[in-house]
C-alpha cells in the first residue's frame, strides 16, 4: 500500500493511509498508519495520527455494521484531532473533524439503527496542497 507513494514530498504510509481511505480500504488504512503513530506516538504527531487511525476505525465498525463502536471511535479521533490547527499536515482537520461530526451526529440521529455508511456515502479525504509545490 506504500511503493506508489515512495520518493513523494510526503512519507509513504502518511498517503498510503489516505489511498487506501478513499478506496473504502478502511482497515488498511489503519495499520498503514500505524507505521507512522508507532514511531511518534509521543511526539507532535501522535494524537494527529491516532485520531486518523481512529476515524478509519469507525468505518472499519460501519463497513461491519457496528454502530456503536464507530460512534465511540468517532468520539475518540475527534478528541484528537481537535487537538490540532484547522490544516495540519496537509490535511483540513478542519473539514475531517466536520466529517465525522455528521457521520456521529447522523448515527445518533437515527438512535444507530440505520447504518449511513453506503457505497454512495462513503467519504474521502484530501491532501491540500501548500503554496510552495
Amino acid at each position: 500500500m506504500t511503493a506508489q507513494h515512495h520518493g513523494q514530498k510526503l512519507d509513504p504510509h502518511y498517503l498510503g493511509y489516505f489511498h487506501c481511505f478513499n478506496h473504502q480500504l478502511f482497515y488498511e488504512a489503519h495499520e498503514v498508519l500505524e507505521h507512522l503513530w508507532i514511531g511518534d506516538r509521543h511526539g507532535p504527531n501522535g494524537a494527529f495520527f491516532k485520531g486518523l487511525i481512529q476515524l478509519a476505525g469507525a468505518f472499519v465498525h460501519l463497513q461491519r455494521n457496528h454502530p456503536q463502536p464507530a460512534a465511540a471511535l468517532f468520539k475518540l479521533a475527534l478528541a484528537n484531532l481537535d487537538k490540532y490547527p484547522p490544516i495540519h499536515e496537509h490535511l483540513s482537520v478542519e473539514v475531517t473533524c466536520q466529517l465525522a461530526r455528521k457521520w456521529l451526529e447522523e448515527m445518533e440521529r437515527t438512535r444507530f439503527e440505520v447504518n449511513p455508511l453506503t457505497s454512495q456515502t462513503t467519504p474521502k479525504l484530501k491532501l491540500e496542497r501548500t503554496s510552495h509545490e
